[in-house]
């Protein structure tokens, strides 16, 4: 009853009577399903969502919210429906209760896998309504205050889960209090020895910073009187964790990290926030470079403040952040002042609601484009750990991105269509690679064309979350759409050869086999005949097995049917193995293989003789005629062991307008080098003339493709 009352206590003195009522009865309503279940310290269960309440109240929160937290395991825990607390308490609060609630009803084959699927329920349900993870972030709150009820290995896993999301998210949405408190107890579980050490260092080292403090602050405050600016000031204690991820991140000692003297300044306008700066500098010298200014352009969370270094008394830095009163409560409260200043004239002034929305709409497309919950959920945390780069559009809009992010991570941070059709960059005004690092300050303009793609060497560079599924999403639907292109073309192949078209077949006969392989559409069944995953032949039998023309073809139809034409432009389901390295004027076969389409090799490459005994497996192919596009292929020579001799080489093969991939020098014996190549010719043709330009050196003695 005592946490009860300091609930009601809290909440009198922001909310209605009426609302205060609602809160009481959701209590009882509450205690009464949670009535004979213990948490496992042996305190009754309602205890924590009281506790969770309680915590939610000291942030201002709405009664509705509020309710939810006293409800919030109801649906999880007892045999309390969805249904029941609508009727009771409204359609907001039941939604606010099932977001937070785990699936209970599914199974899982792992602890991850369920992180995950929890992890995206949660999300999705944030977007729709944000106050779920303020709820969800206030009961992991609880839960680590009492985590040492725990065995030791169940400790361990939920401090990482906790440090690895639920920490990044609080910070992203500016809940600063209740970050540094997770961070805390998730640093003491997860490291008991090293927060011990660390701990006792602190102490030692507590009774000399106070004196230093106690000078600096004076000092602050003597010369802030002077120029008639009223300030409140405080000295700020470095956090253990934030200590150990310097140290670790650093690699500092801890007196190198300690030494730091850190104070807040809280003025009433922001003019005087700049006034301050100007005083603050005429006092200690500042250090060059590091003044940054987060109230012209505040962080992603809605986070505002003036940050700069001064050299101190004794030499020691001296870091000062200088904030208005409303800002110092967005910067500890984040996305809750929201509710803390909605009501006030101004509305949301603290700009943190909107940052939050924005963030939450890039999380539901990003959730749209992951291929599954794991997916989904590195690619989250990916986006929660950014260390942020400014940087501008030609027209002056602020873009925010993750430190070492490229002109392609700033495209997609536009627009995905703008991403996605992006073929250059100009930072400064001066072109450079799609995969240069944007710098803080840099205008960058992007240059797109209407015919361009994605392409998945991307993937190698690009940092955000945004641009990685975002490539990745279109990547996918490009090779299915290829597959299903390819699947056409070979399944009527196999047709012509019953004498008959797709086009010409009754509905009856597809619904047939469509239903035989559990398939809803047409395009399904194509992608599988084009990815390798079924046989065309196979399914043109069973298409056509109601005909009166079902005999099996003859070998010699077989063998006359007209080849698959390969022109190379056919994207990622025809592939051109590194074994063999066909190219247009080469005898070519094709492979079926499950996953990866047509793979076409040489005919006379040694690994064909796996598919020996798979002739139905076997495509028939052939090069198209005109080809407009270069192969790779693989080139190697003997030459003598002297210097220059691979400068020469390499100037003939570029004589021949051919490209060099790479290469790779092998000693043979002292007089003699093997040098082996992979380049990019046309045709047969053009490679032959390379090989004879090479073979025309006097220090080459022999050439070949293998």
């Amino acid at each position: 009853m005592h946490e009860l009352n300091e609930l009601l206590k809290k909440v009198h003195t922001y909310l209605p009577d009426e609302q205060v009522e609602q809160i009481r009865n959701a209590y009882d309503f509450g205690a009464e399903a949670h009535k004979g279940q213990q948490r496992v310290s042996g305190e009754p269960y309602i205890y924590h969502p009281l506790e969770v309440a309680n915590i939610l109240a000291d942030m201002h929160m709405d009664n509705q919210t509020l309710i939810a937290a006293l409800l919030h395991d109801v649906i999880e825990d007892t045999d309390t429906a969805k249904k029941e607390i609508s009727k009771r308490f409204g359609k907001s609060v039941a939604e606010l209760v099932d977001g937070v609630s785990k699936l209970t009803q599914v199974t899982f084959d792992s602890v991850e896998e369920a992180q995950a699927h929890n992890f995206r329920k949660m999300l999705m349900a944030m977007s729709s309504d944000i106050r779920v993870i303020l709820v969800k972030l206030a009961d992991r709150l609880h839960n680590m205050r009492t985590l040492c009820v725990l065995r030791p290995d169940k400790r361990r896993r939920i401090a990482r889960e906790t440090l690895e999301i639920y920490v990044p998210i609080a910070q992203r949405l500016g809940l600063n209090t209740i970050r540094l408190e997770l961070e805390e107890l998730g640093f003491t579980s997860l490291y008991p020895m090293r927060h011990r050490i660390l701990l006792e260092q602190v102490n030692k080292a507590r009774g000399h910073r106070k004196e230093i403090i106690d000078k600096i602050r004076n000092a602050l405050r003597r010369r802030l009187r002077q120029e008639k600016i009223p300030a409140q000031i405080y000295g700020r204690e470095k956090h253990l964790y934030g200590i150990y991820k310097k140290m670790r991140d650093n690699r500092l000692s801890f007196n190198e990290v300690y030494d730091v003297y850190a104070f807040r300044i809280i003025v009433d306008s922001v003019n005087t926030c700049y006034q301050v700066v100007g005083t603050v500098h005429n006092l200690y010298r500042p250090v060059p470079g590091k003044f940054k200014d987060y109230i012209a352009i505040p962080k992603a969370n809605g986070y505002q403040s003036l940050h700069t270094v001064l050299f101190g008394p004794f030499g020691v830095p001296i870091e000062i952040q200088i904030r208005t009163h409303e800002m110092n409560d967005v910067a500890e409260d984040g996305i809750a002042a929201h509710w803390l200043y909605k009501s006030g004239s101004g509305g949301d002034r603290s700009g943190a609601h909107k940052r939050s929305r924005e963030w939450l709409q890039s999380i539901i497309e990003m959730q749209q484009t992951a291929g599954n919950p794991e997916e989904f959920l590195e690619n989250v945390k990916v986006d929660l750990f950014p260390d942020a780069v400014y940087a501008f559009t030609p027209k002056g809009r602020i873009i925010e991105l993750p430190r070492g992010a490229t002109a392609v991570d700033f495209a997609y941070a536009i627009h995905t269509n703008l991403g996605n059709s992006c073929t250059g960059v100009r930072i400064n005004r001066r072109l450079a690679p799609l995969s240069t690092q944007i710098s803080s300050g840099q205008t960058v303009e992007i240059i797109k064309s209407p015919g361009a793609q994605p392409n998945p060497a991307w993937l190698n560079f690009v940092v955000t979350a945004r641009a990685r599924s975002n490539i990745r999403h279109y990547l996918k639907n490009m090779q299915e759409n290829e597959a299903v292109a390819l699947g056409k073309r070979l399944l009527n192949r196999q047709l012509e050869l019953l004498n008959t078209q797709y086009g010409k077949l009754e509905p009856v006969q597809i619904k047939n086999v469509l239903a035989e392989y559990k398939m809803e559409k047409e395009e399904q069944l194509m992608r599988d005949i084009g990815l390798g995953n079924r046989m065309a032949p196979l399914i043109a039998r069973k298409l056509t097995l109601k005909k009166e023309n079902t005999a099996e073809p003859e070998q010699g139809q077989k063998d006359s049917l007209t080849p698959l034409q390969i022109k190379g432009t056919e994207g990622m389901v025809v592939n051109f193995p590194k074994c063999c390295y066909p190219i247009p004027g080469d005898p070519i076969i094709g492979f079926a293989s499950a996953g990866r389409g047509i793979v076409i090799h040489n005919q006379s490459c040694k690994n064909i003789a796996e598919f020996r005994n798979h002739p139905e497996k076997w495509i028939n192919v052939e090069w198209e005629e005109h080809i407009n596009r270069i192969f790779p292929t693989f080139i190697r020579m003997i030459a003598t062991n002297q210097r220059g001799v691979l400068a020469t080489v390499a100037s003939a093969i570029s004589d021949q307008e051919a490209n060099i991939i790479n290469v790779d020098i092998k000693d043979k014996d002292d007089r003699y080098t093997k040098l082996e190549f992979v380049i990019e010719v046309r045709n047969r043709k053009h490679l032959a003339d390379v090989m004879r330009r090479v073979r025309g050196i006097k220090n080459v003695s022999n050439i070949s493709r293998r």
